[in-house]
């Protein structure tokens, strides 16, 4: 157990003062042992794994910082050739790198999702999605420490709720279960995802079919254009990905938007969402308020790559994110009536 470990460099926006208490979590009994010592304590706890979605304060976290390094190979078990593998994974094990070596052994099912920072316990969490994917179409169980009970349970896909960047992890049950391990289903003989606009477009003159490692290396590369893949030295890089989400609002919220733009209603881009509800992206939404890429407000703003992604100019503190996300939060609200909702967890 440390004390004052400075928070800032263990999240991708370097934001953030130190915890008061701090555990590297490398083993099931480690978890348990610090959170025996958090609660003989009276203290709060706080599970941190790769900080890639996370706006910490800038007075620190008064409490047990959980860091989750759960690590090793996954365990694979192929029942039969051609069936499903299942893939169990450590919490801690770094997420693109296991994207990658599935993508490597020719499986599709996750490919979609390269470039995504964070750890695998991160990924059932918000339900990571990207291109046309969601962890909760593959995920069938995740392993988890109850904090309330204090055992260890495994709870299946159904038990996790799955829905549009969202699971029980973020909303009903947020700090109940500290993610263990996670274990993916993927088949051997599907296909790789094209659904997705840019995917089409990037293979659109390949003479054959792209192999999962293929579109592994072409969402890097999009990610990248788009400012979407941290890459140390890069100006945009610190970052905590998509700030806000797509709102997803009732079908006459369209027209609504439409005439505070004086545009048709067939001009403003939207898919359709379960409940007969309707999805706009919040990029487009944020451009046309006048939020464009690179946009400032002292030393927060927006990447010069993606309009989503809020940035650390040099030395931002939550204060200066915080302000640039109530700036845009309103104007959305003042102008098309529409709520957006962030992404990045908030410590505390």
């Amino acid at each position: 157990m440390q004390e004052n470990v400075p928070l800032a460099p263990l999240t991708t926006l370097r934001i953030g003062g130190p915890a008061r208490f701090f555990a590297p979590i490398a083993s099931e009994d480690d978890l348990l042992e610090a959170v025996h010592f958090a609660q003989s304590r009276n203290l709060p706890l706080f599970v941190l794994g790769g900080g890639s979605n996370l706006l910490v304060s800038d007075l620190g976290y008064d409490g047990v910082v959980l860091h989750i390094a759960l690590t090793g190979a996954p365990d694979v078990i192929e029942p039969q050739l051609g069936n499903p593998i299942d893939y169990t994974v450590p919490a801690g094990n770094d997420w693109d790198a296991f994207v990658l070596s599935v993508c490597q052994q020719g499986i599709a099912g996750i490919e979609c999702l390269a470039g995504i920072p964070g750890q695998v316990g991160g990924t059932p969490v918000q339900n990571v999605g990207a291109y046309g994917q969601e962890v909760a179409g593959t995920i069938t169980q995740v392993r988890a420490l109850d904090l309330q009970a204090l055992e260890f349970v495994t709870l299946s896909a159904a038990d996790c709720h799955f829905s549009y960047r969202h699971s029980r992890f973020n909303s009903t049950d947020r700090g109940r279960y500290a993610v263990t391990s996670v274990t993916f289903r993927l088949d051997p003989g599907a296909t790789p995802n094209l659904g997705y606009a840019d995917l089409k477009q990037h293979f659109a003159a390949a003479s054959t079919p792209p192999t999962p490692l293929d579109v592994y290396h072409a969402v890097r590369a999009i990610r990248h254009r788009k400012g979407m893949l941290l890459v140390e030295g890069e100006p945009d890089c610190r970052s905590a990905g998509s700030f806000f989400k797509n709102p997803v609002v009732p079908a006459d919220a369209l027209p609504r938007v439409a005439a505070a733009l004086e545009l048709d209603p067939a001009a403003v881009p939207h898919w359709p969402a379960p409940g007969g509800l309707t999805k706009l992206p919040a990029a487009w939404l944020l451009e046309r308020a006048g939020f464009h890429k690179g946009y400032a407000l002292g030393a927060a703003g927006i990447s010069s790559r993606h309009t989503l992604a809020l940035i650390n100019r040099g030395d931002a503190t939550q204060a200066d994110l915080i302000a640039l996300r109530d700036r845009i939060q309103q104007t959305i609200h003042d102008r098309f009536a529409i709520q957006l909702e962030q992404e990045p967890v908030m410590l505390p």
